[in-house]
C-alpha cells in the first residue's frame, strides 16, 4: 500500500500544460496496465484491474495536488490514496471465505478511515498553525506600533512605516 504522507511535503505547482500532460499519461499507463489485465482470469484478473485503477487515481489526484498547490488539494489527493488502498484491499479480500472476508474488509475499511481522518487531522494542525503564526505577527505588530507611538514626528512616521513594511502591513 502506498502510504498518505507521499505528498505531504510536496510544494511544487505545476503549469496547466504540465498537469494535463500528467492526466494524459496516468491515463495511459493506465490502459497499458488493465491491458496486461486481459489474459489473466479470476481473481488475478481482478486484483490486476483494481491495481491499474488505484495507480490511475493516485497519479491524477497527486497531479491535481501539485496543479493546485493547495492544503485542500492535497487533502483531496491523500483522501484518493487512502481510497485507492481500500479499493485494493477491498479485493484482496475476495479470496477469503465468510467471517474471514467480512473482517478482513471491515480492517481495510478502518485503514482507510484512519488514513482519511489523519490526513484531514494534518490539515487543521496545519491551518492551526496558520492561524497561530498571524496571531502573533498581528499581536507583534501591534507592539511595534505602540512603541512608535512614543515618537513624535518624522521619527514617528518612519516607525510606522517601518513597523508596517516589517510585518507587512
Amino acid at each position: 500500500m502506498l502510504a498518505f504522507g507521499q505528498l505531504a511535503s510536496a510544494t511544487s505547482t505545476q503549469t496547466r500544460a504540465e498537469y494535463s500532460a500528467a492526466v494524459d499519461r496516468a491515463s495511459v499507463e493506465y490502459k497499458e496496465a488493465r491491458a496486461k489485465c486481459e489474459p489473466l482470469v479470476g481473481h488475478d484478473k481482478d486484483m490486476c484491474v483494481v491495481d491499474a485503477q488505484a495507480v490511475e487515481k493516485r497519479a491524477k489526484a497527486s497531479a491535481e495536488a501539485n496543479y493546485k498547490g493547495t492544503a485542500k488539494a492535497r487533502l483531496d489527493s491523500q483522501i484518493a490514496n487512502a481510497d485507492a488502498d481500500f479499493m485494493i484491499a477491498k479485493v484482496g479480500c475476495e479470496t477469503k471465505a465468510a467471517q474471514e472476508k467480512d473482517v478482513c474488509v471491515k480492517e481495510a475499511k478502518a485503514t482507510q478511515v484512519r488514513l482519511v481522518a489523519d490526513a484531514k487531522a494534518h490539515k487543521t494542525a496545519v491551518d492551526a498553525r496558520a492561524d497561530a503564526r498571524e496571531d502573533t505577527r498581528d499581536a507583534q505588530y501591534k507592539v511595534a506600533l505602540a512603541k512608535c507611538d512614543a515618537l513624535a514626528g518624522t521619527q514617528k512616521d518612519a516607525c510606522v512605516t517601518s513597523a508596517n513594511s516589517a510585518y507587512g502591513k
